[in-house]
């Protein structure tokens, strides 16, 4: 980790240092005048914004059909806007799937109902007019406006025209234009909408303290513009029941509050400064390569450091709770070095655990028989159904070796294993140690014999017959009746060579990487016929290690095996 650190810190102190004098540059240059400009034209795209989500909000029931409207209004102001609810669940979001996180705060809160305390006047509702009040509505207005040509005629968000004004009583204005009444006279929509006002506003007025028969001979006095809907010479609890019914009343017409964040467009750099036209283009260019610079140096931090990180740590916590196929790819470089590492840990582990899964099986399949024979036989004398004749004490005697030859080479892997094999090394004639080997495997149904050389090197001659001697009698085992074993010896440059070859039965490509491994059978069905507990081989390649030496095999199905070991004549331990 070293070199990453030193990288990583050197690479940090390049950026802070030109992020520093770029930022001191740019401070140096900007004026007090064209940041305040700048950061007013922001408000204002800002206000725009939330004036065009506000009346989106106050003209429609729901945000279900908002998506369109609110793209237009960010390709528009170039801005992503995003809408969510109290919850913070999205309502609607301009920006796409590479758009980063939205800021914690929102910039405001939009509300038709609660505008800085008021409603907004684009709330109507049910005010809204039919087409066929508006059009005759607007057919009024074109009359006065042809009658009186000082009157000027606007139209409210409800879609009623009406004076602009805004005070219909002046009669200066159009006394003698015979439509000035009609203009101001109650549609049918709107009637009933006053209606449902006035319903509400009493329902309200029920709840203040008082006397309820007092206050209902004092009905609101409003007037036909909603927009400013007052209750005259009442109390502010009176006047605030409007309030509340207007809210009550407006409520299913407009969406629901939702919280509105502005924000940059997704893939967009934020808008530089203007700045004085001094050195405009290249301060911007090199805002620009700072800023590529940054944004690149994040994107290989958390792509090199913090994405394999947490794959550790979660692989770790995995394996720590006993999983043992946790694995991760940590790339290149020093993490992933740390994540091969760990993978080859992992695997090692998953490893160990099935070997220690299958030697308590194997351990425990090898000592029920031979415990099972003995232990059988001694409860048939015991009960008088055997008698303790030399034959039967034979047999038992006969279990019980099998039992420590197992138990021996249990201990010796275990010495293995912990690396406190012993060796007694002394000078030896090897040709020696193979006669011994050969004459003490003697079998009359399989011609076993030698073809050796003199080869003289220092070893444990003990640790050598009991590994030469495992192989011959692997040999002797697997290889039928009138077969043959053949027990060479020869010399290789600085290698003893010793070669035990039969005429067996072989073992299949599959199982060759096997043939070294504890327990290991190539018959399956774990037969005592051809004798032998599966660890002799196994406990050969110990002791051929423990000399400096290597072990190996080759064989063909059907054609038999050779089994080499090669001994360094110079080796000293």
């Amino acid at each position: 980790m070293k070199s990453l650190l030193v990288r990583f810190f050197l690479f940090s102190l390049v950026i802070a240092a030109c992020s520093i004098a770029v930022t001191a540059w740019l401070a140096s240059q900007a004026t007090t005048g064209t940041i305040r400009q700048q950061q007013g034209e922001a408000l204002e795209t800002d206000a725009q914004i939330f004036d065009e989500v506000l009346k989106y909000a106050a003209t429609h029931d729901s945000w279900a059909g908002a998506q369109s409207e609110m793209d237009r209004i960010a390709r528009q102001h170039g801005r992503r806007i995003a809408l969510t609810d109290h919850n913070g669940k999205k309502l609607v979001d301009t920006g796409d799937a590479s758009s980063p996180q939205l800021p914690i705060t929102p910039k405001a809160i939009v509300d038709p109902l609660n505008v800085n305390g008021k409603i907004d006047p684009r709330a109507v509702g049910p005010f809204k007019l039919t087409d066929e009040e508006h059009d005759k509505l607007h057919a009024y207005a074109t009359q006065l406006s042809s009658c009186n040509p000082h009157i000027k005629i606007v139209e409210a968000p409800n879609g009623r025209p009406r004076l602009s004004n805004d005070e219909p009583g002046r009669p200066s204005l159009w006394e003698d234009c015979e439509v000035g009444n009609r203009l101001y006279t109650l549609t049918a929509t709107e009637t009933a909408a006053y209606r449902e006002l006035q319903t509400l506003f009493s329902e309200c007025l029920a709840t203040l303290p008082g006397d309820p028969q007092i206050l209902s001979k004092r009905p609101p006095q409003v007037t036909f513009d909603w927009e400013i809907t007052t209750v005259r010479d009442s109390s502010p609890e009176v006047g605030a029941c409007i309030e509340t019914a207007r809210r009550t009343q407006l409520e299913p017409y407009v969406a629901d509050q939702a919280q509105l964040f502005l924000t940059p467009l997704a893939g967009e750099e934020p808008r530089s400064i203007d700045l004085s036209t001094t050195g405009v283009t290249r301060i911007t260019l090199v805002a620009l390569g700072i800023l590529a610079l940054a944004g690149f140096a994040s994107w290989i931090t958390a792509t090199q450091l913090v994405r394999p990180i947490r794959a550790l740590t979660a692989a770790t916590k995995r394996t720590a709770e006993g999983d043992r196929t946790a694995r991760v790819d940590g790339g290149a470089g020093e993490i992933g070095e740390l994540a091969k590492s760990f993978n080859a840990m992992s695997e090692k582990l998953a490893e160990t655990e099935r070997q220690r899964q299958v030697l308590v099986s194997d351990v425990a399949h090898e000592l029920r028989t031979p415990l099972g024979n003995i232990t059988g036989w001694l409860e048939a004398t015991q009960d008088g159904l055997a008698e303790p004749d030399p034959h039967l004490i034979d047999m038992l005697l006969e279990e019980s070796l099998l039992l420590q030859r197992l138990v021996d080479d249990l201990h010796d892997l275990a010495q293995a294993d912990a690396g406190t094999l012993k060796l007694h090394r002394e000078p030896i004639a090897l040709d020696d140690v193979v006669d011994q080997v050969v004459n003490a495997q003697q079998n009359r149904e399989i011609l076993l014999r030698a073809e050796t050389t003199p080869v003289h090197l220092t070893a444990d001659p003990v640790r050598l017959r009991q590994a030469l001697g495992n192989l011959v009698a692997n040999a002797v085992r697997y290889t039928p009746p009138r077969g043959e074993v053949v027990v060479k010896l020869f010399q290789v440059k600085d290698s003893a060579v010793l070669e035990v070859a039969d005429t067996g039965s072989g073992i299949a490509p599959d199982d060759l990487p096997h043939v070294f491994d504890r327990f290991w059978r190539a018959d399956k069905s774990r037969s005592r016929t051809t004798g032998g507990s599966g660890l002799g081989l196994a406990i050969t390649r110990h002791l051929v290690e423990a000399h400096g030496g290597t072990v190996s095999v080759t064989s063909e199905l059907g054609e038999g095996s050779v089994f080499r070991i090669e001994l360094p004549l110079s080796h000293q331990r």
